[in-house]
This record gives structure tokens, C-alpha cells and sequence, in this order.
């Protein structure tokens, strides 16, 4: 008898399990010209950066809400928070400058429709040499509560997104990020959980089960190469999906990758999510 393939394993586990996967969202991480390129692709939302939104002249950005307004899918998430150079952690952070920022980007995500924004800023929280992780954590923790207010009262939930170690040296496993969701203890900061970190951090999925409901978004690539994910064999992406199905997760997952051709891949990496999480009926 052959065995089964990996995404029929995957839709087992969900029916046991009773997750409707098709109500989960697939969209992607783009640049703002490629708006109306991920809307001929089929992707659900759209997953913009905040950096750059919030540099953009008034002029720019009022154009850019007017494209928005035209689209017939939401900007829904956005990542890329904070800039590098705009620091949370360290012997030299200023509150002020950072409260300044966060104002003015949650003013302008508010105005574009996001209810959620991704904190990766793998530079603005690298610890420096020599300076204490445990104290590191603290500030962070206490940027995230000062935020807090300003988010919610935005409409907007933090995810805190876990890191690979090559690109920041705090809160680099999904186990260090939900304990510092935890320590946190606010309803505006959750959890994002990235399966391309979840992988090159050799983190077992199983970890989401136990994360259950702090998840609030997730993404994907294919960690050979960080590109479109193409293939439910290419990965073990049917143990991420198996695990978002048993804790019922209904919220997004984006595609955070690179592709070398992105009209013709696009709607292929949506198909094999779609196909991996059940999602065949949306």
C-alpha cells in the first residue's frame, strides 16, 4: 500500500480536529506598487511595510489611499514596524523619538485598513554587545506595553514575530516569543509565528499547539532558499498546517519570500496553501 501524501494527512488531522481551514486568508508581503499585481493573483489581503508607508511624503501617501480605496482586496497586515535605526532595546533608546514614530505609523495603517502590524525589526531590537538580554527584554516589554493603548485605540493588534538568530539575538523561537507575550500580559500584543524562522531555528511545530490562541497571523516561505513555497513536498509544511488546524487557527498567513516570477508562482504558492490548509472551498 502506498503511503499517503503528506497533504492528505494534513486533511485527516483537520477533520478530526474540526478546523475549518477555509475560513484562514492567504495574502502576501509586497511592495506598494505591486498592489494591483496581488489582486489579478488571487491573493486574499495584502501585506504592506510600515517603514515605508510612514516615510512616504503626505502627498505620496494620499495616493497611495487612493489605490488602496480601488482595490478590491483590503491591506489588512503590515510588517517591517520599526526602522533599524530607531532603537528598543540598548543603552541609548529615546522613548520620546519612539513614541513620536509609532504615533504616525498607526495613524497612517488606521487610515489604510490594517488591524494588524508585525514586529519583526529585527535591528531595532538587537541587543548590543555586552549590554544585558535580561534588561533588554525588559525594555522591550515595556515598549510594547506604552504602545499598547495607541494600537487599540487605532484598532490594531501587535505580533510579535520571532526572529532567526542571523537576524536579530532576541526572541528568536516561538517559545521565546510566547513567553514574552505572556510576560507582556496585554490583549493588544500577540503572536505571529513564521514558518521559515519556525524551520531554520530547528523549532518543532508542536510548539504552536501550546502557543494556541496567542497566534494572531503567520507566515510562510520555503526555507530552501527563503522563495514561494510551490509544493506541499518541498517542506514539512503539512506538520505547520496539521498544527494550525488543531488549535483552530482562522486568522492569515502571508507569503514573506522571493520569487523570480511572480505572475506565474503566485498563484501556484497560493494553491498549495490553500490545498494544505483546506481551503479549496473559499
Amino acid at each position: 500500500m502506498k503511503a499517503a501524501p503528506v497533504a492528505f494527512l494534513a486533511f485527516l488531522s483537520c477533520q478530526v480536529f474540526g478546523q475549518s481551514a477555509a475560513e484562514v486568508q492567504v495574502g502576501v508581503c509586497i511592495d506598494p506598487d505591486r498592489l494591483e499585481a496581488a489582486q489579478a493573483a488571487g491573493f486574499d489581503y495584502v501585506e504592506l511595510g510600515v517603514t515605508r508607508v510612514a516615510g512616504l511624503t503626505d502627498v505620496a501617501f494620499r495616493e497611495l489611499i487612493s489605490r488602496v480605496g480601488q482595490l478590491r482586496i483590503p491591506v489588512a497586515a503590515a510588517n517591517t514596524f520599526l526602522p533599524g535605526n530607531l532603537k528598543i532595546v540598548g543603552p541609548s533608546i529615546d522613548r520620546e523619538r519612539q513614541m513620536e514614530y509609532v504615533a504616525k505609523a498607526l495613524s497612517r495603517m488606521k487610515q489604510l485598513g490594517v488591524s494588524l502590524i508585525v514586529l519583526g525589526s529585527g535591528g531595532a531590537r538587537r541587543v548590543p554587545e555586552g549590554f544585558s538580554h535580561e534588561e533588554a527584554l525588559a525594555q522591550m516589554a515595556d515598549f510594547c506595553r506604552r504602545i499598547a493603548p495607541l494600537a487599540g485605540d487605532a484598532g490594531i493588534t501587535i505580533a510579535i514575530e520571532p526572529l532567526r538568530h542571523q537576524e536579530t539575538n532576541l526572541i528568536n523561537t516561538t517559545r521565546q516569543g510566547l513567553d514574552f507575550v505572556k510576560a507582556v500580559d496585554s490583549p493588544q500584543i500577540r503572536l505571529l509565528v513564521d514558518y521559515y524562522h519556525l524551520a531554520e531555528e530547528g523549532e518543532s511545530p508542536q510548539i504552536l499547539i501550546e502557543a494556541g490562541g496567542t497566534i494572531v497571523h503567520t507566515h510562510i516561505a520555503n526555507p530552501k532558499g527563503r522563495v514561494y513555497p510551490l509544493s506541499p513536498d518541498e517542506s514539512d509544511y503539512a506538520g505547520f498546517f496539521e498544527c494550525l488546524c488543531r488549535i483552530g487557527y482562522a486568522g492569515r498567513i502571508s507569503i514573506e519570500a522571493s520569487t523570480p516570477d511572480f505572475s506565474a508562482q503566485a498563484p501556484r504558492s497560493i494553491e498549495t496553501i490553500r490545498s494544505g490548509l483546506l481551503c479549496r472551498g473559499k
